[in-house]
């Protein structure tokens, strides 16, 4: 006891799942706006769009988030002079949201595919006969229901994103969980298993409640058929 007393005096890391969870959030909004435009693109009537979001989707699906983040800082921010602030520290956050925002979008746009193919064929048939454009049978009739239809792999998604952030080390992001967790193994090995328990119930703590508004929301906005 006095052993995990004098970690957490010793080492803030509260603060430091505080980073996960703003990582995690800024990603959320960010990978949601584009899985929505990717999403749209993939059922347009437009071939073009649809090859281009396809290919979005297989190539971020298939491509290890440890080599996004990767290029992240060696190749966007140190080749291209991609920059968010003179900070270091608020550069390399937003870098980081941005690699979580690009990777995890593909997964939500998948999630909410997997929504409009709940939404019966009809009901697109039934727009483009009153004459409602492509746009408009999508953001007024298709995509609600997708939304309602897709919570449980959206939360599923969101959900990895929460692990996934723990990829920021990669990102040079110094302040989050699995940097502090290795330089707490570093210098304090001999309690590495209190070392472990601490993060591992840390993110159960924090998962746990996501699931479980998951699963109620999904029941309770479950369209009825």
């Amino acid at each position: 006891m006095e052993s995990l007393i004098s970690l957490f005096s010793e080492y803030d890391i509260p603060a430091a799942f505080l980073v996960n969870i703003e990582l995690t959030l800024w990603s959320t909004l960010f990978s949601l706006i584009l899985g929505v435009i990717l999403v749209m693109m993939r059922i347009s009537p437009i071939g073009s769009m649809r090859t281009v979001a396809g290919g979005y989707v297989e190539f971020f699906k298939n491509m290890p988030l440890t080599i996004i983040m990767v290029f992240m800082v060696l190749g966007a921010y140190a080749q291209l002079k991609l920059t968010f602030s003179d900070t270091f520290a608020t550069n390399f956050f937003w870098l980081a949201v941005t690699g979580l925002s690009l990777y995890t979008a593909a997964f939500v746009c998948e999630s909410l595919r997997s929504g409009i193919n709940t939404v019966p064929i009809g009901q697109a048939e039934a727009a483009r006969a009153l004459g409602l454009s492509f746009m408009q049978s999508a953001t007024q009739i298709i995509l609600p229901q997708a939304f309602r239809g897709s919570v449980a792999p959206l939360g599923n998604t969101f959900i990895a994103l929460l692990k996934n952030s723990t990829v920021a080390a990669a990102a040079s992001v110094a302040t989050e969980t699995s940097s502090l967790m290795s330089e707490m193994i570093e210098y304090h090995p001999d309690v590495i298993v209190s070392i472990f328990l601490i993060f591992a119930f840390g993110y159960v703590i924090l998962i746990i409640p996501i699931g479980m508004l998951t699963t109620f929301l999904s029941n309770k906005l479950a369209v009825r058929r």
